[in-house]
């Protein structure tokens, strides 16, 4: 095959380095400001039409089929890999041999899904404390919402096309789309006085056919894509696994620290207690997907690194991408910690207090995962993915055995200190340790120079938010108001104070660079 058929066939186009971070970068917090303002909008909405119970049910059958993903073991996570490897190598067959042989792969994952999900249902009342007035409508949305769930996991190989020829953004804008167009029909489902069913069912009609806008991306992204079972190998199947047997361990992990919680609250106290869980738990997840994206972009960089054996600029994306996360992190975080009380009673009202602790925790956990998240990427892409399997899993079960023992107890904020203690203990005593050693530099100085520099200017933060906090109503507008000022007040203390003049420089360089690749975004589409 001639030069110029790969190419045609590959869908390749040339655009720098620069066009293609800002690009993804840009489209990726379009979509995730997208979402957080609706969800923002559409929560005390839903809780309001359809009340705590039904509500609780709806985001138990979620957090359950969140666990159904598993199945495609680390498949998903893996395939972005192969299919950049081999892009780069301009290799369409090798391609269409992995992307076909995934691709049944996941179909069998599809089908074993909602298989289990069939069985769930018929004895979802003896595993959850459920009234058998909600017995059978939490059958029916769970196997509403696992079709949604399959269907992604048929479709995966589309996605993972998309990301890895590096268009992120082609899913981005879509997936924004997508976002505003269900919320539209979440409210008029609502307001047109259907139950929860109706409203699940509609919501996953819309889901599953964006997914059909996924595929004609894929299509669009590489001309050359073939889907055949012709080309299923097992020889391919094999290369995959080598790699997809740690990603799927981590993933493991991540789903029982992240996602188990209101499995376990459903199962020993009630719908409604899930639904209390529920609001700190989205505060904590629009936290973590605003603050932690740098870290994906940065694993490439720390892949080709170590591959090149570069421990100098290793060890200097180390220190700085550990402090750049978590200045990014910790603003908001603090912000929203000193803020909680007023944002809770100002958003969803006064019945939902008990959740306000319950938040701040999260919200802490959410600020170690960024915080130690470069670590992670360091010894995910430097050679030492087992570690983090290992202890990714440990943590998982530390989470799970103390949240059961802690949940009967002490309610929502055992479940909430479950989480915390083993992820802290293992992001501050085995991973960072574990990153600063294989980048060669000592925990004190990495702590001195990476975290410290973030922590303090937190003081200063509180200073200015206490009292505003105290002065201010109990409004939506003027909680924003309050963390806009605690948050300029932490930017300034940490540009001017906590910072060398050099390192300033280095960082308003990088942002205007940003900006003006940004700008020549749609001159290079």
């Amino acid at each position: 095959m001639s030069t110029a058929d790969e190419s045609r066939l590959l869908g390749q186009r040339a655009m720098p380095d620069s066009v293609v971070v800002a690009r993804n970068l840009s489209t990726r917090y379009l979509a995730i400001a997208t979402e957080a303002a609706l969800g923002v909008l559409i929560l005390p909405f839903n809780i309001a039409h359809l009340g705590t119970s039904a509500y609780g049910l709806w985001v138990l059958a979620a957090s359950v089929t969140a666990y159904f993903s598993v199945l495609d073991m680390g498949y998903s996570g893996a395939l972005v890999k192969f299919v950049a490897q081999y892009r780069t190598r301009r290799d369409v067959r090798a391609l269409n041999e992995i992307l076909s042989t995934l691709f049944f792969v996941f179909v069998l994952a599809a089908l074993v899904m909602y298989g289990a999900a069939g069985v769930l249902a018929l004895f979802v009342d003896r595993v959850f404390h459920l009234t058998p007035d909600q017995t059978r409508t939490a059958q029916i949305v769970l196997l509403i919402v696992t079709l949604n769930v399959a269907a992604s996991t048929a479709f995966s190989v589309f996605g993972g096309v998309i990301n890895g020829f590096q268009r992120y953004d082609l899913n981005n804008i879509v997936g924004s789309a997508s976002s505003v167009v269900t919320a539209m029909v979440n409210v008029a489902v609502l307001l047109a006085g259907y139950d929860l069913i109706a409203l699940v069912a509609a919501m996953t009609a819309v889901r599953v056919l964006t997914l059909w806008v996924y595929r004609a991306n894929a299509y669009r992204v590489f001309p050359g894509l073939r889907i055949s079972a012709s080309l299923f190998r097992r020889s391919r199947l094999r290369e995959v696994t080598g790699f997809s047997i740690h990603m799927a361990v981590i993933d493991w992990a991540n789903k029982l620290n992240y996602s188990i919680d209101a499995i376990i609250i459903g199962a020993y106290l009630s719908a409604s207690a899930v639904a209390l869980w529920t609001v700190p738990q989205r505060l904590a997840e629009m936290l973590q997907r605003l603050t932690n994206q740098f870290n994906g972009v940065l694993f490439p960089v720390v892949v080709d690194s170590d591959a090149g054996q570069k421990l100098e600029r290793l060890r200097a994306l180390f220190v700085q991408g550990t402090r750049l996360s978590l200045v990014s992190v910790m603003p908001l975080a603090g912000a929203m910690v000193l803020l909680m009380d007023p944002l809770v009673h100002a958003w969803i009202g006064p019945k939902f207090a008990e959740s306000v602790v319950v938040a701040q925790i999260l919200i802490c956990v959410v600020a170690i995962r960024v915080g130690s998240a470069t670590a992670t990427t360091v010894l995910k892409g430097a050679g030492q993915h087992r570690l983090l399997a290992f202890a990714n899993a440990g943590a998982a079960l530390a989470n799970v055995a103390l949240s059961l023992l802690w949940v009967r107890r002490y309610g929502l904020i055992g479940q909430a200190f479950g989480t915390l203690l083993p992820v802290a203990f293992t992001s501050i005593a085995i991973l960072w340790p574990a990153a600063c050693r294989r980048v060669g530099i000592g925990v004190g100085e990495a702590f001195r120079y990476a975290v410290w520099p973030t922590i303090w200017p937190l003081a200063a933060m509180a200073i200015v938010l206490i009292p505003l906090r105290d002065a201010l109503p109990v409004r939506l507008y003027a909680v924003a108001i309050a963390g806009a000022a605690g948050a300029l007040t932490y930017a300034t203390a940490f540009l001017a104070l906590a910072v060398k003049r050099d390192e300033r420089q280095l960082y308003v360089a990088k942002v205007t660079e940003l900006l003006r690749a940004r700008r020549r975004i749609p001159a290079a589409a």
